[in-house]
C-alpha cells in the first residue's frame, strides 16, 4: 500500500507544473482577446486620416453635418410617431371613460326568499334539503300578570281624571292604596 502513495515532494511538484500550465493557458488567452479586439476594432472602425488642406476639412465637416441632419430628420420623425401614439391612448381612454359612463348599472331590488328557495338557488333543483328554521323553536305560552290586566283595562281615561281631581281625589288615592 505504500508504493501506490506520492511523496510529497512528488506532490508538489506535480502541483507546480499544473499551476505553470495553467498561467501558461491563461496568458495565451489574454493574447488572443487582445488580437480578436484589433481585429474588430480593424473591421469595423476605418483608420483616421486628418485632411491635409483646408477643401478635405470642409468636405468632410459638410458629410458629418449630412449625416448629422440624417439622424437628427429621424429622431424628429420617432418623436413625432411617439406623440401621435400618446394622444391616441389619451383619446381611447377618454372614450372608455365616455363609454362607462353612458351604460348606468341597473339597481337591484330586494327580493324576499325564504331559506328553502335560496337553498334551491344555491345548490339546485337536485338538492332536497328542507331548512324549516321554526320547527326546532320551543313553544312559550305567556303568562299575563293581573297588574297588566288593571293597566290594560283602564277603561275612559277622563272618569279617573275626574275622580282623582281636587282634594277629594287625593284622598281617594291614599285610600285606594291603603
Amino acid at each position: 500500500m505504500s508504493d501506490k502513495r506520492m511523496s510529497s515532494s512528488k506532490k508538489h511538484s506535480l502541483k507546480s507544473m499544473m499551476l505553470q500550465v495553467a498561467k501558461d493557458l491563461l496568458d495565451a488567452e489574454e493574447i488572443e482577446k487582445k488580437e480578436e479586439r484589433k481585429r474588430y476594432m480593424e473591421d469595423h472602425c476605418p483608420p483616421l486620416s486628418y485632411p491635409i488642406s483646408k477643401q478635405e476639412l470642409q468636405e468632410l465637416c459638410k458629410e458629418l453635418h449630412a449625416k448629422i441632419e440624417d439622424v437628427d430628420e429621424e429622431r424628429y420623425i420617432l418623436e413625432h410617431k411617439a406623440i401621435m401614439v400618446v394622444n391616441e391612448v389619451k383619446d381611447l381612454n377618454i372614450k372608455i371613460v365616455d363609454l362607462k359612463g353612458k351604460f348606468k348599472k341597473p339597481p337591484l331590488k330586494k327580493v324576499r326568499m325564504s331559506a328553502d328557495a335560496m337553498l334551491q338557488a344555491l345548490l339546485g333543483s337536485k338538492h332536497k334539503i328542507s331548512m324549516d328554521l321554526r320547527a326546532n323553536l320551543k313553544q312559550v305560552k305567556k303568562e299575563v300578570k293581573e297588574e297588566d290586566k288593571e293597566l290594560r283595562d283602564v277603561g275612559d281615561w277622563r272618569k279617573n281624571i275626574e275622580d282623582k281631581a281636587g282634594m277629594g281625589g287625593r284622598k281617594k288615592m291614599f285610600e285606594s292604596e291603603a
